[in-house]
């Protein structure tokens, strides 16, 4: 099974703001539905608990619940290896790690393909931060052309990168 990580940065690498995403990107938000409809998403308690609709529609939702009580309505797992069972158990060819920050510095070394949205600013209130993405081990797949927000203003890429 294919291991995918799945978030939007900004230039600074921020990508919360007081246990909140910074943004909201329509345009961001239809490309993580389209992207992961079908298959499984695993996300820690906090992700799981600041999503508008639980569990997200579509999707085996798999929330690593480290030391909290069970989900009835998600497949609580304990650990990484567990959440790889449960999402291989689906039969689907790809899994997504979907947050939170430490989630995805957990999950990042055995990634194989990051679905990164670039969005172009700097947040100088962030105070979750994505890890640098090192051009030794990423290298670019495909990466859209230019989109502008027209909420934000901010412009923005959608960009896969696959492990060299």
């Amino acid at each position: 099974m294919e291991k995918c990580l799945i978030v939007a940065i900004a230039d600074n690498y921020g990508i919360g703001i007081k246990n909140q995403l910074p943004w909201h990107i329509a345009e961001d938000l239809k490309y993580f539905k389209a992207t992961t409809k079908g298959y499984p998403v695993i996300m820690g308690r906090t992700t799981y608990f600041s999503l508008p609709f639980r569990p997200l529609p579509g999707r085996k939702n798999i929330v690593l619940n480290l030391g909290g009580e069970d989900i009835p309505e998600a497949c609580c797992v304990y650990s990484f290896d567990e959440a790889y069972a449960a999402a291989e158990a689906t039969g689907a060819e790809k899994c997504f790690v979907m947050g939170g920050a430490s989630v995805y510095r957990a999950a990042l070394p055995e990634m194989d393909r990051l679905y990164i949205t670039h969005v172009h600013t700097v947040l100088p209130d962030a105070d979750v931060f994505f890890p640098v993405i090192d051009p030794e081990v990423w290298e670019e797949e495909s990466r859209s052309e230019t989109h502008v927000d027209p909420e934000t203003g901010y412009p923005f890429e959608f960009t896969v990168y696959r492990r060299r």
